[in-house]
């Protein structure tokens, strides 16, 4: 994802050939891409950063509604074309959610925009929701390869069951009387599905530190388990697969991969892979990059 600053102006902004009014106020969603435009102005007039006018032209290989966070990289990459970057990356992260949030509607989180703005070539990136600690794991794949497949049905996070699982998952808290759902380890008092809901949320926190230690003593065999036993868990216990994504994990697994998930806000969208030493890799080779920036000339 792009956005080029192509010249400068005073009182508007310029997007595509879309004019934009230099204001913070918010608006009722459009349902495009322009609300992505309007919540990056507002949100960083209101955080008082300076906003110039100008020509800025968003371009993209990024396929849109397929798990690969194109969402997020528009909200940084337009935040950095606006000169939006003061430093604090959290901080920045913590708008550009705002963006996603309060201009766009989807109710996301800040995993993808912190991976887009704290990424580094050649390592994973474990990511503490509660204190923020951000942690990077070099990502040893040695012989086994990493590929992303399209299941080709897409999905808009404003629009699919996204929105509805967050809900339940809060819902849950509230029965439960807690902040958050690290602070069980159980789902045995909730009613159907939130017991579910809940039960994916456990396993998967569990996950993460398993995946972690795997990567770390370069066991990817367990990590490759891991792949697959998230996407179990999102299956049958989130419910956030669909026909299409679970016919392209059996292909992906018939070929050989060791494990396989679906990615991005479910629903549709790609699936992961990890293909282990001497097996042809099916799909889009991927590998961790630099994080966001802005680049001169």
């Amino acid at each position: 994802m792009y956005v080029r600053r192509t010249s400068t102006a005073r009182n508007e902004l310029a997007v595509n050939g879309v004019r934009f009014p230099l204001r913070a106020e918010r608006e009722p969603p459009l349902g495009d891409w322009r609300d992505f435009v309007r919540g990056a102005i507002g949100e960083l007039l209101a955080s008082g950063t300076g906003v110039s006018g100008g020509e800025l032209t968003i371009e993209s290989n990024l396929p849109q509604g397929v798990g690969l966070a194109s969402s997020a990289a528009l909200s940084v990459a337009l935040c950095l074309a606006l000169g939006g970057d003061s430093g604090d990356r959290v901080g920045l992260a913590k708008l550009c959610s705002r963006i996603e949030n309060d201009w766009v509607g989807a109710r996301t989180g800040l995993l993808d925009q912190l991976a887009s703005l704290l990424a580094r070539e050649g390592q994973a990136v474990r990511l503490d929701f509660r204190s923020l600690d951000v942690r990077h794991v070099p990502l040893r794949l040695g012989g086994w390869r990493l590929a992303v497949v399209d299941s080709g049905e897409r999905r808009a996070l404003a629009t699919s069951g996204y929105n509805e699982r967050r809900a339940e998952c809060e819902r849950a808290c509230g029965l439960l009387g807690i902040d958050s759902l690290r602070e069980i380890d159980s789902a045995r008092d909730l009613p159907p599905p939130l017991d579910r809901r809940v039960g994916h949320v456990i396993g998967e926190n569990a996950r993460v530190d398993t995946t972690v230690a795997a990567l770390e003593c370069g066991d990817l065999a367990e990590v490759a388990a891991c792949v697959d036993a998230s996407h179990a868990s999102l299956r049958d216990l989130y419910d956030a697969s669909t026909p299409a994504v679970e016919r392209t994990v059996e292909r992906l697994k018939a070929a050989g991969a060791a494990g396989a998930r679906m990615i991005g806000g479910g629903f549709g969208g790609q699936v992961l892979a990890l293909f282990p030493p001497g097996v042809a890799a099916v799909g889009r080779a991927v590998a961790p990059g630099p994080g966001a920036r802005v680049v001169a000339g």
